[in-house]
């Protein structure tokens, strides 16, 4: 229930923050602003790194989209944007939940991953029409992640180790963005950002395909995330890439 709560909370902040910040801006400006709202989906395969440096050990896991599909918990994606004549704001937040267990030659391990990721930015578009050519953005982006790992030895002479690496992190965000209107109804979108705060250092890039429709777009693409954390003795490195669709609802 914590954990349904907590991403709810995140969800709606995500939500409620963007139009804050667009109705304020909007309330200065005096001028209409428009609006795209997307839930998606992230077919996301999973890469986690952990090493200790108390007792020193380490453990990877590497999974395909289709070889973690059973494994998961729960899944939400979301992206809200708004966009004024020069300026505008985005937030996207991204919710997984995963729970595996593997069998290696010397030892048995579960593991429960919990990654919450929310962004927040202003966009700045020197061109004139909106949601097109290139823009430049900087914000916050939030990491929350519950991970408890657990190892077994095969060997009862040795000693079962727990790993708990949850912990949050703040980063600043910056990057960029490129909308390229291939013709009245085909766009395609790239972007690429890195951010640095509490992490070690988080990199995202994604290509994202659109087909215009009357009062909105069908979206898909591919996203690559990689972020590094250090909580305590334990480093932990995600990466998550993959295939995304969804439909943006503009108004």
């Amino acid at each position: 229930m914590n954990t349904i709560n907590k991403t709810a909370n995140i969800a709606a902040l995500c939500i409620a923050t963007t139009f804050g910040f667009a109705t304020s801006a909007h309330a200065a400006e005096g001028e209409g602003w428009d609006w795209m709202v997307a839930p998606y989906g992230w077919l996301a395969g999973v890469r986690t790194d952990l090493s200790t440096d108390v007792p020193p050990s380490s453990s990877s896991s590497d999974s395909d989209f289709t070889d973690i599909v059973d494994k998961i918990d729960g899944a939400f994606q979301v992206h809200v944007e708004g966009q004024g004549d020069d300026f505008g704001v985005f937030a996207d937040f991204t919710y997984l939940g995963l729970a595996d267990e593997s069998v290696h030659p010397r030892f048995h391990s579960a593991s429960d991953l919990d990654t919450r990721l929310f962004e927040i930015a202003a966009v700045w578009g020197p061109g004139e029409e909106r949601f097109n050519g290139v823009e430049l953005f900087a914000g916050l982006r939030y990491i929350d992640i519950d991970l408890t790992m657990e190892l077994v030895p095969l060997n009862p002479a040795f000693p079962t180790v727990r790993i708990d690496g949850g912990d949050s992190f703040s980063d600043f965000m910056l990057g960029a963005r490129y909308t390229w209107a291939m013709s009245e109804r085909w766009g395609l979108t790239l972007r690429g950002d890195g951010s640095f705060g509490d992490t070690e250092g988080t990199w995202n890039a994604s290509a994202i395909l659109q087909y215009k429709m009357k009062r909105g777009a069908w979206l898909v693409g591919y996203r690559y995330l990689d972020a590094e954390v250090k909580t305590g003795g334990t480093n932990t490195n995600i990466a998550m890439s993959g295939p995304m669709f969804g439909y943006g609802f503009k108004f």
